[in-house]
């Protein structure tokens, strides 16, 4: 079932694989929320959210936060300091302007799976899967409050 009745579709089940296909490279995490709400902050929300779900929490700081507020036409992807210490204001410039292409076309999951991709590329470069790793973060979708 879809958080959002029509126009809004998102394959979940896609979302969620590409969260766990990302994720199985990298000790990084990478988490997706959906808000039914008109957001005028995107930035500000993504980072009420990321406090809300514990992912300043992760042991290396390197959780991913991709911010979806549909109603309002707005996104917003954020990094945990480990993340901004290792790639640049171009790689996030670089991924929303891919990622707004998608959803201009009304393609959501196309959008959110290609932000989850790079997403995880950046941080299985930066933060290797260890043999010790385990999942700190559900992959789920989450909606916000």
């Amino acid at each position: 079932m879809s958080l959002f009745a029509s126009p809004l579709s998102i394959d979940e089940g896609l979302v969620v694989a590409a969260i766990g296909r990302a994720e199985s490279g990298t000790s990084g995490e990478i988490r997706v929320v959906i808000s039914r709400k008109n957001i005028a902050d995107p930035i500000s929300a993504a980072q009420e959210q990321f406090e809300r779900l514990g992912m300043t929490r992760t042991a290396a700081r390197n959780g991913v936060l991709i911010f979806l507020a549909p109603r309002s036409r707005t996104f917003a992807v954020i990094g945990d300091r480990g993340v901004h210490e290792k790639c640049s204001d171009l790689f996030w410039q670089e991924l929303a302007a891919a990622m707004t292409t998608r959803f201009r076309t009304g393609d959501f999951t196309a959008g959110l799976v290609l932000g989850i991709e790079r997403a995880g590329a950046l941080l299985a470069q930066h933060f290797p899967r260890g043999d010790d790793d385990h999942n700190e973060l559900p992959d789920g979708i989450a909606k916000a409050d």
